[in-house]
């Protein structure tokens, strides 16, 4: 199995508007495992290139400066184990820390609260975890103020990779290289950012919708459970329930273990997505874990 998913970014000057980035004229650039992939803000469009000498002679012709391409985050690994971590409710109370811990690879979603007594129930252990935009402009104003908050924040994942959605859709981009540059800035303190190839993106969903999934977008949990079946052998998926009753003794839970904040119903279909992650656990592609992990502690 390969990664065509992950891509890192470097872009030579710093802008934090798009057009401006557009009238530069220079590219972001990314390194892919099966090659490069160079959005070209003149032609609007992203272009491929096979080998890096390719890439170097057309950025030579075109005048572009290349300042550092930076690997491929996983090289040609595949772990054995993964653990995806939703905010689900089901987590609370649930002991499921230690087993989500011993996961070769934990991946969180939408920069998750691990402290003030969580730990036990969804363990700290992080080597990827997302950031959604929405969370960047509700928490920390969009980066558009100080911008250590969130650094800090940022601790309790220590080195962990940190996905930014900054090309799944053109109002996401501005937010997502402010936190990059704020990275950069801080680049001692904060976790190294990446991104997700929008081509990827692309394909992703139309893999989904032709399985009959029709909501605007895939939840970042699908995008990451998918995600993790390219780089693991054994997926394990918590905290991905959808529902305001627990499966086992129908008892009322919260929408996330963290609060009770509703969902957007008209962008994802959780209800769908999990219908088709339980196709799949059924199956024995992936494992989700809906129980409490140690059910004799009462």
């Amino acid at each position: 199995m390969h990664v065509a998913g992950f891509v890192c970014v470097r872009v030579d000057a710093r802008y934090e508007d798009p057009k401006a980035l557009s009238a530069s004229g220079d590219p972001c650039v990314f390194l892919l495992q099966c090659g490069f992939l160079v959005f070209s803000f003149q032609q609007r469009r992203f272009i491929n290139f096979q080998s890096t000498g390719e890439l170097l002679k057309r950025m030579e012709e075109t005048g572009g400066k290349l300042q550092k391409v930076q690997e491929q985050p996983f090289g040609n690994a595949t772990f054995e184990s993964c653990a995806v971590v939703g905010n689900g409710g089901i987590l609370s109370n649930s002991s499921c820390g230690q087993k989500i811990n011993s996961a070769q690879f934990v991946i969180r979603c939408n920069l998750p609260p691990l402290g003030n007594g969580y730990e036990q129930d969804v363990g700290n252990k992080t080597n990827l975890v997302t950031a959604n935009p929405s969370i960047l402009h509700e928490k920390y104003s969009g980066l558009m103020d100080r911008r250590r908050p969130f650094v800090e924040g940022l601790r309790p994942y220590g080195q962990a990779l940190l996905l930014l959605p900054a090309f799944s859709y053109g109002h996401n981009t501005p937010v997502s290289l402010r936190a990059f540059y704020t990275l950069e800035d801080f680049r001692r303190e904060g976790p190294p950012p990446v991104f997700l190839n929008p081509d990827y993106m692309r394909r992703l969903s139309k893999f989904w919708r032709e399985r009959g999934l029709n909501s605007v977008r895939p939840s970042t949990g699908l995008i990451m459970a998918s995600l993790a079946l390219e780089i693991c052998t054994d997926v394990h998926l918590y905290g991905f329930w959808p529902f305001n009753k627990h499966p086992h003794d129908n008892r009322p839970i919260t929408n996330h273990y963290y609060d009770n904040r509703e969902s957007k119903k008209n962008v994802h279909s959780m209800p769908t997505e999990f219908e088709h992650l339980l196709k799949l656990h059924k199956q024995g592609v992936v494992h989700i874990h809906l129980g409490d992990c140690q059910p004799n502690r009462r």
